[in-house]
Parts: C-alpha cells; structure tokens; sequence
C-alpha cells in the first residue's frame, strides 16, 4: 500500500511541475508576440550596432496622392505631428491617370513620400483612410532594401517605438 501511495504522489508531483512548466511557456509566448514590434525594432538596432549594416525592410516609403496642395501639407502635418513619420517629401502637380466608376480619368494631384518604420505603416494607412478626402485614397508601401546607415539610424531616431 505505501508503494501505491509513493507511487501516486510522484505522479501527481509530476502531472503539477508538466502543468506549471506548461503554464510558463504559454505565458512566455503570449508575452513574445505582444512584445513583437518592440523587440523587433530592438534586434534591428542592436544588428546594426554590431555588425555596421542595415536590416533590409525595417523602413519603408509610402506614396500617398492628394488632390491639392494643401490637403497633402494638411495630412503630411498630421502624420509628423503624430510621429508617425520620419520626413516627407510633398511632390507638386504630378499628372495622373486612373480608371474610376469604369472611366479613365485625367487628374494633377501632389504626390508625397512618407519615410517610415515598416512596423508603423498600418498606423498611417489608418489615419490616412480617416482624414483623406478621396473616398479611396491611394496609399502605397515599398521596404527600403539598402541605403545611408546614418540616414536610417536618424529614421529610428525620429520615429518613437510603441
């Protein structure tokens, strides 16, 4: 009887400490992921303080049209006074073409380039969206591959991690 009950206790012992053990590693996955973009940008800086090269697609440029001048300078404000942005670029009276409600359509419009973290690209397409006057506003994205370390390391500067 006593082999029985040594028996049971160890695999009771056992079953707790698999079950903690369990419970620790979800807790530490669920930490992981919510902790993703800080750590990512993190590793980033860390990998170009060591090595001297840049992480390629860790910025990005958008390419957002506005059909003024001051619509473009109105939300490229925005986005700066939100930090959303590194710099902007606002582009004057580029001529575009586009099919609309089944026609093709002549326009001028500004074009603006916004130097961007990858990782806060959703944020901008949101506030775009919420404050463009075109009901379908073109919003852009393409990673940056290479470029100036200096420039790039300035861009992390500019650009708070949430």
């Amino acid at each position: 009887m006593e082999c029985f009950y040594q028996r049971c206790h160890k695999e009771t012992v056992f079953l707790s400490v698999l079950r903690s053990a369990l419970l620790v590693s979800c807790l530490l996955l669920v930490l992981s992921v919510s902790m993703y973009p800080g750590l990512w940008s993190i590793g980033v800086q860390l990998h170009s303080a060591f090595t001297g090269s840049y992480v390629p697609g860790h910025h990005s440029v958008l390419l957002i049209n506005s059909p003024n001048e001051q619509a473009a300078k109105d939300i490229g404000r925005a986005i700066m006074e939100r930090r959303m942005a590194a710099s902007i670029n606002i582009l004057p009276r580029t001529s575009t073409m586009y099919y609309w409600k089944g026609e093709v359509q002549d326009a001028t419009e500004f074009l603006m380039l916004v130097k961007t973290k990858t990782a806060t690209i959703q944020k901008v397409v949101d506030y775009v969206r919420s404050v463009h006057p075109y009901a379908n506003p073109e919003v852009l994205s393409f990673p940056v591959e290479d470029g100036s370390l200096a420039y790039m390391k300035w861009m992390d500067e500019a650009i708070p991690d949430d």
